[in-house]
């Protein structure tokens, strides 16, 4: 693959050999030297800690260097209204891969269209995060040694939370996966979703009682209610506060559960979750670092034969 942009274009043999190289990652450094003289360019539109940093973080590792504009939005040539695609086709000059994240559903595959070198899709507004998929699915399977025959419950903002909305489609490629959609009713699991999943075969539900869905549930996929999203304050006051994981929740859940969450969390998981050897939220975050070196590393390696 050239670019990443959505996660359709992932197959699971394709995922399992990616993580191989993830496991490998985790033992390289600059020193090993594997994309010296490689320049990556992150264009982020839209504000990002863990995304940008871990993209970074992972060019750097592998002897890479990095230019980056954290606010584009604000401090680029968007301001006096140029186009994304003529924004990519300078900074393809300048560097090897382009990281990009937008407000714009679709801008990132607007991008590939237009570019020289590799895009990847760091978010395009509530679409797609397939690079979080690849770290969130990774993280499952270095859990749990599997990602078939599992019960994963997504919570929260199924709606407009890219991260899960890309984590549910990645299920396309397992066997014996059950999902359960534990959302306020004004952010529900969205229709093309749910279309892709009945065409793989991927069995799901709502399930609105959160205690239920922990009681059977080997992964709890948590997510924040995002206030950027929604039209009015109404709206968004009428969904947050719904989906609490607490103390009171680590008794419902299995022990050999874990429990995610993409980042930032606001209130929607208890600090107190956090020394619970279930809580993997922050290991998934560093397992971003190690998916995101495999994936430059295929990425830059291909472009230059």
């Amino acid at each position: 693959m050239k670019h990443i942009v959505a996660v359709e274009q992932f197959e699971r043999e394709w995922v399992l050999d990616l993580f191989r190289d993830a496991d490998r990652m985790k033992s390289v450094s600059a020193r090993d030297g594997l994309l010296n003289d490689r320049i990556l360019a992150t264009l982020f539109y839209e504000p990002s800690t863990r995304t940008r940093l871990s993209f970074e973080s992972a060019m750097l590792r592998l002897g890479g260097q990095v230019l980056s504009t954290e606010n584009a939005l604000e401090f680029s040539s968007a301001i006096k209204g140029e186009s994304v695609e003529d924004t990519v086709r300078i900074v393809a000059g300048y560097a090897d891969c382009i990281v990009i994240r937008h407000h714009e559903q679709g801008a990132a595959a607007r991008a590939a269209t237009v570019s020289p070198v590799p895009i990847v899709n760091g978010g395009d507004g509530p679409g797609e995060h397939p690079t979080q998929a690849l770290l969130d699915f990774y993280t499952i399977h270095d859990e749990l040694n599997q990602f078939d025959d599992l019960t994963v419950a997504l919570v929260g903002d199924l709606r407009f939370g890219r991260a899960v909305r890309s984590l549910a489609m990645m299920f396309r490629m397992t066997s014996n996966v059950n999902l359960l959609f534990v959302s306020p009713d004004a952010v529900p699991m969205g229709d093309d979703v749910r279309q892709a999943l009945n065409a793989a075969g991927v069995r799901y539900r709502d399930e609105p009682d959160l205690g239920k869905a922990l009681v059977v549930a080997d992964v709890v996929y948590q997510t924040r209610i995002q206030r950027e999203r929604f039209a009015t304050q109404d709206e968004y006051r009428a969904a947050q506060g719904i989906y609490i994981l607490n103390e009171e929740s680590l008794a419902l859940l299995g022990p050999k559960a874990i429990i995610m969450h993409p980042l930032p969390r606001v209130d929607e998981i208890s600090p107190a979750v956090d020394a619970d050897p279930r809580a993997a939220y922050f290991r998934q975050a560093r397992n971003g670092v190690y998916i995101r070196m495999a994936l430059l590393n295929q990425l830059l390696r291909a472009s230059s034969n």
